[in-house]
Order: structure tokens, then C-alpha cells, then sequence
């Protein structure tokens, strides 16, 4: 079985009074720290995947997550159209290090180039995915933040791997003078959202908050039915 729970991020727009997804949107960013190893209670032949989820206008699926297996093969992974196409191999998930995680889409360049940084040791890895002449909207539509599980044995979403703390959640605009230039901006607002199964997610969304103007927030073990509400 299949389960998500999580936030779509936005910016909360004074003049209409709500938040929203801003418009021209071409990438989006977040930092994920892996804190503490809760321990490997994932089924076997399953997996989770924590998530960071770009939609084009088209409802495409662009993702960069962080996968934990029944088998503790923990990577990261660049995901399009819910296949995996690649593995990172030179920057791992390890205890203490935060990641920044940046996924880009380039109308020009008809690529998409996901990049992982480890901010403790500095190393970067990229990878560019080409579209080719693919039907793609090059234009963001939405972004979600949060925790998705894959069952393999049974009906239920199960424990967390890892206790995490995610932040800097953000998103880019194509500078106008400079193709090559993005801007990124803070969001300061989530939405909930789940699978709409009706069950209940083995987790807990914690120190919710803006720090440097963005919304950020933890995941740890505990007991909730929806993603995070939260708007300044």
C-alpha cells in the first residue's frame, strides 16, 4: 500500500489575504539534517521516502528524496514521473550532516538538474536529466514537503527511519536580465495534505516555525492524521 502525509509550501499574499503558490516558478530548494537513527522498522520489500516534490503546470512530479529500505540501503535519488533515475553515489546520508537538496528546470536547456550538497563536508553531486522534445510545462506549480511510505507487506504506514529537521524551504525565479540566474525566496506558509485513506501517520511534525524567513519544521516519531497548517 501506498501512504503520504505532508505540506504543500507556499508565500501568504497580503493582498488577498491567503496563502498561494507564486507564479514563474522554475526551482525549488530545501535543507533536510538527518538527526537520529530511530531505527529500521520498515517491512520487508518496502520503503520511505522523505520528500522533496516539485509539480509543473502539467501535474509532472519532479522529486529529489531521501529513501530508507527494509535492507538500511539509505541514498538519495532524482525522480521523474515516479521513476527513479538516479542514484546519488558520492554524496550519502549519514547521522549529524544537513543536505541541500535543489531541483531546477530549464526551458532552454530542456533539462531538469537536481543537485545534493552535504553542508558539513562541502561535497556536491549533480545530475542533469534531458527531456528532449518531451510535452513539458516548464513551470512550477506546486511544491510539497513531507514523509511518503511504500508497503509492500501490509496496510499500514509504518514507523520513521530517521528523525529529521527540514528548513530553508524555498523556491526560485528566473532572473529577467540573466537566464543562467535564479532568485531563491522563502516560504512562509504550508497547506496540509495526505493520501485521504482516513488512517492514522506514526509521526509527529515538531518546532514548527520561521527562521531566517522560512517556514521549517521537524519530523519525529509520535501520532497525526494530517500534514502541518501553518501560515504567519
Amino acid at each position: 500500500m501506498h501512504y503520504w502525509v505532508g505540506s504543500f509550501c507556499r508565500i501568504f499574499d497580503k493582498k488577498h489575504g491567503t496563502p498561494l503558490f507564486p507564479a514563474g516558478v522554475t526551482a525549488i530548494s530545501d535543507v533536510i539534517k538527518i538527526v537520529t537513527d530511530i531505527g529500521n522498522q520498515i517491512p520487508d520489500k518496502s520503503w520511505m521516502l522523505y520528500l522533496l516534490e516539485f509539480f509543473n503546470t502539467q501535474n509532472i512530479p519532479v522529486e529529489l528524496n531521501l529513501i530508507c529500505q527494509f535492507d538500511n540501503q539509505d541514498y538519495f535519488e532524482a525522480i521523474f514521473q515516479g521513476v527513479n533515475r538516479y542514484r546519488f553515489n558520492k554524496v550519502l546520508p549519514l547521522i549529524g550532516h544537513s543536505f541541500m537538496r535543489m531541483i531546477v528546470i530549464n526551458k532552454i536547456k530542456k533539462q531538469i538538474r537536481y543537485t545534493l550538497t552535504d553542508q558539513v563536508t562541502a561535497q556536491s553531486e549533480i545530475f542533469e536529466f534531458s527531456l528532449g522534445g518531451m510535452n513539458f510545462d516548464y513551470v512550477g506549480a506546486n511544491q510539497f514537503t513531507g514523509i511518503e511510505w511504500w508497503n509492500k507487506m501490509g496496510n499500514f504506514p509504518y514507523s520513521i527511519r530517521y528523525k529529521v529537521e527540514v528548513s530553508q524551504l524555498m523556491f526560485g525565479l528566473l532572473d529577467k536580465d540573466d537566464n543562467e540566474s535564479i532568485t531563491f525566496v522563502p516560504h512562509n506558509s504550508l497547506i496540509p495534505n495526505n493520501d485521504s485513506s482516513g488512517t492514522s501517520y506514526p509521526i509527529s511534525f515538531q518546532n514548527v516555525m520561521l527562521r531566517d524567513k522560512c517556514v521549517c519544521y521537524s519530523i519525529e516519531s509520535g501520532n497525526c492524521i494530517n500534514g502541518i497548517q501553518y501560515s504567519i
